[in-house]
């Protein structure tokens, strides 16, 4: 279950940052947009942890 809440978690972070570049406010649409691949290494760290 909290697999899926952070996938969708991500997919938020990647749909918000798409809206924001294509508003104009390219840095903070940059910025947020590496918290993506951040939380999905985070949730191998912890898969694999096990």
């Amino acid at each position: 279950m909290m697999n899926v809440i952070m996938l969708l978690v991500v997919l938020s972070i990647i749909i918000v940052s798409e809206v924001m570049f294509l508003q104009g406010q390219k840095l903070d649409a940059i910025f947020i947009a590496f918290w993506a691949p951040t939380i999905l290494g985070f949730m191998n760290y912890l898969k694999y942890r096990k």
